[in-house]
């Protein structure tokens, strides 16, 4: 079945409802017991999803409202945030939340806070995709330092492992769906749904493999109808750029591996690429949820 694609509103930790209902929001914590508190007293948000252009997916989900739960103590192995339907069912927060808001704009699935370190992302290989910590080696895994933006991924995009990009070295892409790397200054919280327009795309390429990441930022935010292209961000948000490419190229430095790599010149693309990008991914997505591309281990629940 399609769905109809849907979108959040313009604030970063509330949505507007056509028909009600409650997005329960988790606020990030470097340390357990700081998690378990904020969990507890964190309130209901109201979310909205309005009709805007249809979409492959696996059956449709969007209702007049959706929930974040979590199952499980956070900074543990069994820690997991799932994303819940207005009927309480389960949903994919890569699947099921709509890509396309409309005029350029986009939903952003929030996996890890600004001014965090625990790596969280969606679990691909999981039914319903939750957010889960990464592990190594049976570890909860933690980036060097703290990320200086929010991060996380755009819905229903897919970079294809078997596609090789001739215009970033041949690289294939790396199972995942695109990184955003929201430049806003409002600390957003793990699964909140924002609405984006994209501004950059940087190349990064990881051990070979093409992982793109989005340079965008909230409509919410009060710099946001300032800044339209990547010629807006260094302007308005100056060397943001820059330190996003070296945050992104040295942090696995000291675990001792290599420094990532960067197509396209080493240089931020501009809007006009950025959104090519997404568009490509998207139809990579589609084709994965029609079975046309192998699916492996990727859950498409």
């Amino acid at each position: 079945m399609t769905p109809t694609a849907t979108a959040a509103t313009a604030s970063a930790t509330r949505f507007t409802v056509a028909a009600g209902g409650a997005f329960h929001g988790l606020r990030w914590r470097c340390s357990a017991p700081a998690y378990q508190a904020a969990f507890l007293s964190a309130r209901p948000r109201a979310v909205s999803l309005t009709p805007q252009r249809r979409f492959v997916a696996p059956s449709a989900l969007y209702k007049a409202d959706i929930q974040t739960t979590g199952e499980g103590l956070p900074e543990t192995l069994d820690y997991r945030v799932f994303f819940l339907d207005g009927s309480g069912k389960k949903v994919s927060p890569w699947h099921d939340v709509p890509l396309h808001v409309g005029d350029g704009v986009f939903n952003f699935v929030v996996e890890i806070p600004k001014v965090s370190s625990a790596k969280m992302e969606v679990a691909t290989d999981e039914p319903f995709t939750p957010i889960k910590q990464d592990t190594k080696k049976g570890k909860l895994r933690y980036y060097p330092y703290n990320i200086n933006w929010n991060y996380g991924l755009l819905p229903q995009t897919w970079e294809d492992p078997s596609f090789a990009n001739a215009e970033v070295e041949g690289a294939f892409g790396d199972n995942d769906p695109v990184d955003i790397v929201e430049i806003g200054e409002r600390r957003a919280k793990i699964g909140d749904i924002l609405k984006v327009k994209p501004l950059a795309a940087l190349a990064m390429i990881d051990e070979g493999e093409l992982d793109w990441k989005i340079v965008a930022i909230s409509l919410d935010d009060p710099r946001a109808s300032l800044v339209n292209d990547v010629d807006d961000v260094e302007k308005h948000f100056p060397g943001t750029l820059t330190a996003i490419r070296d945050w992104f190229r040295d942090y696995k430095i000291p675990d001792g591996k290599p420094a990532n790599k960067f197509g396209l010149g080493n240089k931020a693309a501009n809007k006009d690429y950025a959104l090519k990008v997404i568009t490509e991914t998207n139809e990579s997505w589609t084709k994965l949820m029609r079975r046309s591309i192998p699916a492996g281990d990727l859950s498409l629940v």
